[in-house]
């Protein structure tokens, strides 16, 4: 297992080495060892698993405010994202930058996201699934999102016409999240 640091601080490409042989593959997915040396091992207390059947899906750009902000583990286990982030922490040296990094099951790529960053993702097959831990409980009355293609922001997605929820598709801009949050 490697693990590097991404654009934004704190955000972790983890580079995943299956042992492979004629029945198939194993591979260590989490070590508290490693993870507690780059500061990214957490108590993780929900797992949700993710399900798009359509490619060009969006899903995104989603966070939660405190005290139900969420660090993340994500994992693509059939299929393959386009998986985005944004800082929203407001005394971030990156506040407002966005990363992208294609994650799959060929590639064998995890995430760790922590606390204050929004997240999203497109489908870039049909059937992805995608496995996320968080370390905070979901809570929808915490819930907030950023529209997924705000001109401020200026994410370059790898389709012009998503797929996409009643809920992305009325997301705030992120002026309209800085003027009325300051930051998480």
């Amino acid at each position: 297992m490697l693990i590097k640091e991404r654009k934004i601080n704190g955000v972790f490409e983890i580079q995943l080495k299956p042992q492979k042989d004629s029945r198939g593959f194993f591979m260590r997915v989490y070590d508290e060892k490693l993870f507690e040396k780059y500061r990214i091992n957490k108590n993780w207390v929900q797992e949700n698993h993710s399900f798009s059947s359509e490619k060009n899906t969006i899903r995104g750009m989603h966070f939660q405010f405190p005290p139900h902000a969420e660090a993340k583990l994500i994992r693509v286990i059939n299929g393959a994202i386009y998986d985005v982030h944004i800082d929203l922490r407001k005394n971030s040296i990156n506040f407002g930058q966005w990363d992208s990094i294609q994650l799959s099951r060929e590639n064998n790529k995890m995430l760790f996201i922590p606390r204050g960053i929004a997240h999203g993702f497109c489908a870039l097959t049909k059937n992805c699934e995608i496995l996320y831990k968080m370390d905070n409980y979901y809570d929808s009355d915490f819930e907030g999102s950023i529209l997924w293609n705000d001109q401020e922001i200026g994410i370059k997605w790898p389709v012009d016409k998503p797929i996409l929820s009643e809920k992305d598709l009325n997301a705030k801009s992120f002026r309209e999240f800085v003027k009325k949050s300051k930051g998480l």
